[in-house]
């Protein structure tokens, strides 16, 4: 039976709409994630530093500087007196991510830190291709992210670095996002009365914002290099607060140092 040229033009045409859709490139749209990127929620301090700035040794001993740790849901809960016995003296536990994710484990890692003597604080991983920098400010201190006036309590992280999900810079030039930054930081200061920390890595920083220079003077920086040193910190910065200084630490893995004694430690817990 001879087969209709209408059929075989719908069916050319149905061919050709499906062959466009097919090569047309993966939208950012509602995640903004690769096929091969991983779950939404599940990323941390120091995600992408292995993958871009290798490690390079590890620091001596220094008395003048206080061991910390920084924890998110992989470490589940938490040896806080295992850690405590060991030195370690302040941490930070994951709180939120975007305003979509909350850590299920943050009140074991907050509390239990806390219940053991440390100075513990909280971060916000941002993801700025997701919601406003405000916005994110405002589920940050809904969900753990608030500061309390206990000299216990540490002020609150933005953890900035290369995107998990997609582009290293979320989609933004330089301009935007430096614009997104200062967007979190001043809500997080209205709703807190803190200025809160800079997490991110001195190559990242350069990257995606330019080497923005105009954070430094308010912001305390805690700077992500796997290495002896902490080496080039971004502009503007003459000095570091915080370092972390490796992935494959005891018990958890991530591990810091302050650069000073516990008594600066409290000291930035205080205000």
């Amino acid at each position: 039976m001879p087969v209709h040229r209408s059929r075989i033009r719908a069916l050319a045409t149905a061919g050709a709409v499906l062959l466009a859709l097919l090569s047309l490139p993966h939208s950012a749209g509602a995640a903004g994630s690769s096929p091969s990127a991983p779950p939404r929620g599940s990323a941390h301090m120091g995600m992408g530093v292995l993958d871009h700035d290798g490690q390079h040794g590890l620091p001596t001993a220094r008395s003048t500087q206080t061991e910390g740790v920084d924890v998110s849901s992989h470490q589940g809960n938490v040896a806080w007196t295992t850690l405590w016995n060991s030195g370690v003296r302040w941490a930070y536990a994951k709180a939120t991510e975007g305003t979509y994710y909350t850590n299920p484990y943050h009140s074991q890692q907050y509390g239990g830190s806390y219940d053991v003597g440390m100075i513990r604080g909280a971060y916000h991983f941002g993801t700025p291709d997701t919601a406003s920098g405000s916005a994110q400010a405002d589920y940050f201190v809904a969900r753990g992210g608030a500061w309390s006036a206990d000299g216990r309590t540490l002020p609150g992280v933005l953890d900035i670095e290369w995107n998990p999900y997609g582009d290293a810079c979320y989609g933004k030039s330089q301009s935007a996002m430096v614009g997104w930054i200062r967007d979190f930081l001043d809500r997080y200061r209205e709703r807190t009365g803190r200025s809160a920390v800079i997490y991110t890595a001195t190559s990242w920083w350069k990257q995606c914002t330019g080497d923005y220079a105009g954070f430094a003077s308010t912001t305390p920086l805690w700077i992500a290099r796997y290495a002896s040193t902490a080496g080039e910190l971004p502009a503007g910065w003459s000095t570091y607060t915080m370092w972390q200084y490796t992935s494959t630490g005891p018990t958890v893995g991530d591990h810091d140092r302050f650069n000073g004694t516990v008594d600066r430690v409290r000291a930035l817990a205080t205000g």
